[in-house]
């Protein structure tokens, strides 16, 4: 699934593939930002954690991978 996490005062967003359902990203999401001085927290399918202070958050998308094609199609 991809998350694309935008920062404030960042030109560009941070885009992720994360092993994780939407469930549990949105449950860490919600969890981050019940703290004001909290961080929220994703790994990865490499395993490479991403670490943004919720002050710092613009806002979190949550989407299923979109399968990408190769080549050519004949139609």
């Amino acid at each position: 699934m991809e998350v694309k996490i935008g920062v404030q005062f960042a030109s560009r967003e941070l885009v992720l593939e994360s092993g994780q359902t939407p469930a549990e990203v949105e449950k860490a999401v919600t969890e981050a930002l019940s703290d004001d001085d909290g961080v929220l927290t994703l790994t990865d399918e490499k395993g490479k954690r991403v670490i943004v202070p919720v002050k710092k958050l613009a806002y979190v998308e949550i989407a299923d991978a979109a399968t990408r094609t190769v080549g050519f199609t004949a139609s």
